[in-house]
């Protein structure tokens, strides 16, 4: 990547997005330090990254990857808690965590005993929301969450994990290939072109006021989108 300057206000959601291989996933992963920068730093509440050890600082981010990457050997109660058992909480705080999670994702209780394979996809991205959600982070990082999933599950979910940022305070840059998903969902979207920030501000204003050929291109996608079905809706009318 080249020179990235981006700084996030605490409870803003942000969505990342841009061609494939513009540096999106990357973004994320210089954040929780699966990758680290050649140069500079990221600094969380003032402190720079490095001052701790990279699986320390992961404990404190929640990461949610489009395939959940749950583990297939475990029920999906151990799954969601995999890092309160890391971070040593007591037995009897990890099984309430991992009860309020399950309610807060909506999946009945009983899913606890279940394994990852008898799970639908929706179901499996929300026990990976709530393991991403476990340690009690106040970061999120969503690397195309709900791209796997069908449009109608996809709509649902997204909906959902906006109002739980809010509910939660969360955090949250996800990145999507999906320009309606982030109008639809962020604070903010910030447009990457060959590593390098070419936009940032609200959908409204990237929408509306954008001098670059290419980003308004992008981000006239959703409506271009609405005119076509538009377009479709009266030709099929009485």
């Amino acid at each position: 990547m080249r020179a990235i300057d981006l700084a996030v206000p605490a409870r803003q959601f942000v969505a990342i997005v841009g061609e494939s291989g513009s540096g999106k996933t990357t973004l994320l992963k210089i954040v929780n330090r699966l990758l680290e920068p050649d140069t500079g730093e990221v600094r969380i509440a003032g402190e720079s990254t490095r001052a701790q050890p990279p699986h320390v600082l992961r404990r404190r981010i929640g990461y949610v990857f489009q395939r959940v990457g749950l583990f297939p050997h475990l029920t999906v109660a151990e799954n969601i808690g995999v890092t309160p058992e890391l971070l040593r909480w007591d037995h009897e705080r990890i099984t309430a965590r991992v009860a309020e999670l399950l309610t807060l994702v909506d999946l009945p209780l009983e899913f606890g005993s279940r394994y990852p394979a008898e799970l639908s996809g929706g179901q499996r991205q929300r026990v990976g929301v709530a393991r991403a959600l476990a340690a009690e982070p106040s970061i999120l990082l969503m690397d195309e969450p709900f791209g796997a999933l069908d449009p109608l599950t996809r709509d649902a979910l997204g909906g959902e994990y906006r109002r739980l940022h809010e509910r939660l305070g969360l955090t949250t840059l996800m990145v999507t290939h999906d320009v309606l998903e982030a109008v639809l969902l962020a604070d903010r979207i910030v447009v990457l072109r060959a590593g390098s920030i070419v936009a940032d501000g609200t959908p409204r204003e990237l929408m509306n006021d954008q001098t670059d050929g290419a980003v308004r291109a992008l981000m006239e996608t959703p409506r271009r989108q609405a005119l076509r079905v538009a377009s479709l809706l009266d030709d099929h009318a009485p």
